[in-house]
């Protein structure tokens, strides 16, 4: 569940930050600057963990409640655009980096990028082999010898 978290707020912080970055870079005509390279790998870390929770042998609840979150925000700005917009934080009196993440929040949820990742986050939580406990290899191999047996 706290990885869960952990991903959610990397998506949403980490990678409405890297998009703002990325597209004030690029609406400045600076190719290759430095806050782009900065975007750019931020993009890449935020792809490489959510990667890892979707292909790897974690709890399925580490892809669940960030694909929850992010479907649940669509569905809202499906049914009600004003009221999903209301959520991003975009007042002065917020930090700056919250406020730089909310608008490229923004974005990808306008886009839809957020439907797009939050469908694919959602996948492996239907593998019913992600919801059983593992099983210990190691334990099948051993087998008990009789007292007094030779080996």
């Amino acid at each position: 569940m706290l990885l869960g978290l952990v991903v959610t707020a990397a998506l949403l912080v980490g990678g409405g930050w890297a998009v703002q970055q990325a597209l004030g870079s690029a609406a400045a005509g600076t190719a290759g600057g430095q806050k782009l390279w900065i975007a750019l790998g931020a993009m890449a870390a935020i792809g490489l963990v959510v990667g890892l929770v979707v292909a790897g042998r974690v709890s399925p609840l580490a892809t669940f409640v960030p694909s929850l979150v992010l479907l649940a925000w669509t569905v809202v700005y499906a049914l009600d655009m004003n009221r999903a917009l209301s959520l991003i934080p975009d007042e002065p009196s917020m930090h700056w980096l919250l406020t730089e993440a909310g608008a490229g929040d923004k974005v990808l949820l306008t886009s839809g990028v957020y439907a797009l990742v939050g469908v694919a986050m959602f996948i492996p939580v239907l593998i019913p082999s992600r919801w059983s406990r593992r099983h210990d290899e190691l334990d099948d191999d051993y087998e008990a010898t009789p007292e007094g047996s030779y080996y």
